[in-house]
């Protein structure tokens, strides 16, 4: 897959950035040894995306039903220890910490945060990580908990929005839809829906 995103630059006239997310689910063949999966991916897959310089950054799903904060942390020594950036999905379903994790790992951006905490906010805004909303996933899953927008305002965290699109959980494609669905659900001004999907995005990429 990313191969092919990279192939992407050669018959279009766009930059494309990739992200390895070897980390999102456990295989079925770790499925009773994570650890060994992460040690996988950091003793493997993410050397091997670097040297082919397949990947830009690295993401990790930090959430009770995927990996732990203790096992991201570790993809995040190996991303870091081979020069790719960090990304990460935290904070979905549960406020475990990862946000603040992934932000103290210097990563670009963390992802969905509906769960993230107020005080985990000022962290955001310290090592200076966009806040990236994903409306789509929100609606499609019929979430409920709002991402704490207030708190990202008072603390000036720059937000970013993105379609997350994938078959099973944000099916949408449309960057305008986002942006309508940012502030009918979420209540972002007309200003933050432009920054959200040009400056700030940009900033989570690089």
């Amino acid at each position: 897959m990313l191969r092919v995103a990279k192939a992407i630059e050669q018959h279009l006239p766009v930059n494309v950035s990739t992200t390895l997310l070897a980390a999102h689910a456990i295989p079925p063949e770790y499925q009773h040894d994570a650890d060994h999966y992460i040690a996988h991916i950091c003793q493997s897959i993410i050397p091997a995306a670097a040297e082919q310089q397949l990947a830009d950054a690295v993401d990790v799903f930090c959430e009770n039903i995927a990996f732990s904060v203790d096992q991201a942390e570790k993809i995040y020594a190996a991303a870091n220890a081979h020069g790719l950036n960090i990304k990460a999905h935290t904070e979905q379903l549960s406020d475990l910490g990862g946000s603040v994790a992934a932000a103290k790992a210097g990563a670009y951006s963390v992802d969905h945060i509906e769960y993230l905490s107020e005080a985990d906010t000022q962290i955001l805004a310290e090592f200076g990580t966009v806040a990236t909303l994903l409306p789509g996933a929100f609606y499609f899953l019929r979430e409920t908990q709002m991402p704490p927008i207030e708190a990202l305002r008072e603390h000036h965290v720059p937000i970013a929005i993105a379609t997350d699109f994938n078959p099973g959980t944000s099916p949408f494609a449309s960057l305008t839809l986002m942006m309508n669905m940012a502030s009918t659900l979420f209540g972002l001004t007309p200003k933050e829906n432009l920054y959200g999907v040009t400056r700030h995005a940009a900033q989570a990429l690089a």
